[in-house]
């Protein structure tokens, strides 16, 4: 087992107590909730007359079921607006926070964490939605849980957890121009396998890692589950420290140079042991696109379609079923192929960073014919950012709806869906069927950047061919 990983100091630290089942009982420093797997766990604490232990430790946002064009009150949606309700009615009585509509602190829950300083290396951290992966990139265990849990958090501050396996992902050499942290973490998956992560926490390092900014980290470590992973992490360095330094919740004065020690305390030790070791060299790393209706299922941008005879016998019924979904074939390419939705946002690629290097490869042009582009920030204080910029007014004049913060697009639990076998390019996580809305839309899975140019073009290109071009025109 692991020895002096990040993983195994943190955990040993927030360990309350071995568990006959063989679990440990885990004490969560933060816990974040939303409006979709938080109303049948608060009803099981009124059921059961019990409170909420650690109020000031949990935090409430709307996210998954908002809409982003009109959110006026109440919702067009009538099941938005009862689930709004509720979580509005449950914080209420808890005394839990809330970041709602109209709060200028309200986004996805994996946004706002980060940003408001909420999540510091560390942290045990947990939240009701798959995604919270996406923490471990500031040196924190971020654990998805399910509704049951989520009640088991809210009324004790602790989770019962089997005890991970880390493997070490090692990753050298900077990315080169036009591939970006997404195509990394796709190509990963790509090689793993949408399973390869299982029982494993992901330890993401080597200068190509300590090279990205907190923005890119973040994208890493939140598609960790993508590939089975439950938690991804990146180890805190000055990167690190100098984006927690003056947020909202972030310490201050003495304090943040004492949290500052103990931070660099966590951290994974040279001499520490692994379960697992993977070296990849990041000037191998070229754009990447998802073809099918898992993230696993990947290609290059300039790669042909596989063969499914040439699949591992486990993969080919899934690739018979995503060339079906996709009505594409074997052997053909991706490039070229027409979309009809263009969608920039997710808890995945909705930050600020990630809205400026789109706005590169949109600035001066006209999105394609028949072609409807969506940019949705993901909170509130990035739509801020973006339009103090003039982001919006770029996006706007190419052709592009810009939106207000949400989960939109990623998930059809809003107004913002597919319709009928429309194809999007989308910069979000999952391309499962029915993800985005319509059971027969289709999603591919790509960089922001690749959405963008994809798109002005119509369809899918590799955004290489247009990155130098940018490049120079900046510089």
């Amino acid at each position: 087992m692991s020895e002096n990983t990040l993983f195994d100091k943190i955990w040993n630290q927030h360990t309350v107590k071995e568990l006959p089942t063989g679990q440990t009982q885990l004490f969560i420093g933060l816990h974040l909730v939303h409006e979709v797997t938080s109303p049948q766990a608060f009803q099981m604490l009124r059921e059961n007359n019990w409170q909420v232990s650690f109020p000031e430790r949990t935090f409430a946002t709307a996210d998954h079921i908002v809409p982003t064009n009109n959110q006026t009150r109440p919702f067009q949606d009538p099941l938005a607006e009862t689930m709004m309700n509720e979580l509005e009615k449950n914080v209420k009585e808890f005394g839990v926070k809330l970041f709602g509509i109209g709060n200028q602190n309200q986004g996805i829950v994996h946004v706002i964490g980060p940003e408001l300083g909420l999540t510091q290396p560390g942290m045990t951290i947990a939240c009701g939605d798959s995604h919270t992966s996406t923490h471990g990139a500031f040196g924190s265990l971020g654990f998805g849980i399910g509704t049951s849990q989520v009640r088991d958090v809210l009324a004790t501050q602790c989770l019962a957890m089997n005890k991970l396996k880390v493997r070490k992902i090692e990753v050298k050499e900077k990315l080169s121009l036009g591939v970006y942290a997404k195509d990394l973490i796709l190509n990963i998956i790509h090689e793993l396998g949408i399973n390869g992560g299982k029982g494993f926490a992901y330890e993401y390092c080597g200068n190509a890692i300590e090279q990205m900014n907190m923005e890119e980290r973040m994208t890493i470590c939140n598609m960790s589950i993508e590939g089975g992973a439950l938690i991804g992490y990146v180890n805190p360095d000055q990167t690190t420290f100098k984006y927690i330094q003056g947020r909202k919740f972030a310490p201050t004065g003495k304090k943040f140079d004492l949290a500052i020690q103990y931070w660099k305390s966590i951290c994974s030790e040279k001499s520490a042991k692994y379960d697992d070791k993977i070296k990849m060299n990041g000037k191998d790393i070229e754009p990447m696109i998802t073809w099918g209706i898992n993230p696993g299922q990947s290609i290059k941008i300039n790669q042909k379609l596989p063969i499914i005879v040439d699949l591992p016998e486990q993969q080919q019924e899934s690739a018979k079923l995503a060339y079906t979904h996709m009505n594409l074939e074997e052997g053909q390419k991706m490039e070229g192929l027409k979309i009809n939705v263009a969608f920039i946002g997710s808890c995945t690629n909705s930050r600020i960073t990630d809205l400026r290097e789109a706005a590169k490869f949109v600035n001066g042009k006209k999105i394609a014919k028949n072609v409807q582009g969506l940019v949705v920030p993901g909170s509130v204080a990035v739509k801020l950012q973006a339009e103090k910029e003039e982001l919006d007014v770029i996006f706007k004049k190419a052709g592009f709806e810009w939106r207000n913060a949400g989960c939109s697009l990623c998930l059809g639990m809003n107004t913002d869906k597919l319709k009928g076998t429309e194809l999007c390019a989308s910069s979000s996580n999952r391309n499962f069927i029915g993800r985005q809305g319509s059971p027969k839309g289709k999603t591919v899975l790509m960089s922001p950047a690749m959405v963008a140019i994809a798109a002005i073009q119509g369809q899918i290109a590799d955004v290489r061919k247009y990155a130098k071009e940018i490049t120079q025109a900046i510089n």
